[in-house]
């Protein structure tokens, strides 16, 4: 739910009811906004609209769409994301399973997905979060026109090479990027 504050026509903020924790705290955003006008102006919510909204989701990685997470969400400088995301391509070496590659190739500007991995997903979704959570059609991405297309978007190469049991076989910075990588792919092709 969004309110929009309109002040005699002036659109004052968007605010989303959502990102609040309480009503309390709702209103002391509202009220700071109101302290910043002058005394004589009158504060009129004029429309509130209530609503749903399908919100699609964000498609699989490419070079720059990781190097941009990483950092924000991890703190990783683009040379350190490249060097971990070089590595889990390359392979690991893991105990119990020798080198492996973890995720598909990183130098990608393509986010095309193909279809035996969308396959492994739609597998894995039903599986284990039931088929309401995987869409009743599959989530197709657009490139970008410029795109080369000759590599897919970055994903995990074996979905069963969950986080949590990659968090045991992997060093702390490989891991980060590793659950980024495959939270965004699952997400991605999920209702």
């Amino acid at each position: 739910r969004k309110a929009i504050l309109m002040i005699h026509g002036f659109v004052g903020g968007c605010y989303d009811f959502n990102n609040f924790h309480n009503e309390l705290e709702l209103y002391r955003k509202f009220d700071v906004f109101t302290f910043t006008l002058p005394a004589h102006d009158k504060f009129i919510v004029k429309d509130v609209k209530y609503g749903e909204r399908e919100k699609r989701p964000f498609p699989p990685f490419t070079t720059s769409s990781l190097q941009q997470d990483a950092s924000r969400r991890l703190g990783f400088t683009s040379k350190r994301t490249m060097a971990a995301a070089q590595s889990l391509y390359e392979g690991e070496n893991i105990e119990g399973y020798g080198t492996i590659g973890l995720i598909t190739y990183m130098r990608t500007d393509s986010v095309n997905v193909s279809e035996q991995a969308r396959a492994a997903a739609k597998e894995f979704i039903v599986k284990y979060c039931g088929e309401e959570y995987y869409p009743a059609r599959p989530n197709f991405f657009k490139s970008k026109e410029d795109a080369q297309g000759a590599h897919e978007a970055i994903r995990p190469i074996d979905l069963e090479m969950t986080p949590d049991k990659a968090k045991k076989l992997l060093d702390k910075k490989h891991y980060a990027l590793y659950k980024l990588v495959y939270e965004r792919f699952l997400a991605s092709q999920m209702a």
